[in-house]
């Protein structure tokens, strides 16, 4: 009884030194409130749909079909024209949730990766 005792209680003290799941999340992207961090979430999730719904318009404006094209490159030409579209929708959506300043430095961040100098 005592083993399992000791067992349960390291456990306890594993558990209170490391972050959860969403308290990493908060840490990492300066995030102090609950309620900030369910709106950025829901915000990446509904966008997702929502960029691949506005890029359709221009998929078929480009002539992008699947039947017709070799996959490597049908999935490589969509997701190059989907990605600057979903930066787009990114910040609309996260504007529309009061999540603008976060999704602002988020683009920033994420769009300097692209262009960093490899030499720096």
């Amino acid at each position: 009884m005592s083993n399992e005792s000791n067992i349960s209680k390291q456990q306890e003290e594993l558990a209170n030194d490391k972050p959860g799941f969403f308290e990493r999340f908060k840490q990492r992207w300066g995030i102090t409130s609950n309620f900030q961090l369910f709106l950025i979430l829901i915000v990446f999730s509904i966008n997702g749909s929502f960029a691949v719904w506005v890029a359709k318009p221009v998929l078929d404006f480009v002539g992008l079909e699947r039947e017709t094209m070799n996959p490597f490159l049908f999935w490589t030409l969509r997701i190059l024209i989907i990605l600057p579209i979903y930066q787009c929708t990114l910040l609309i959506v996260g504007t529309l949730f009061g999540q603008f300043k976060f999704f602002w430095a988020f683009q920033k961040k994420t769009v300097g990766r692209f262009f960093r100098s490899r030499n720096a």
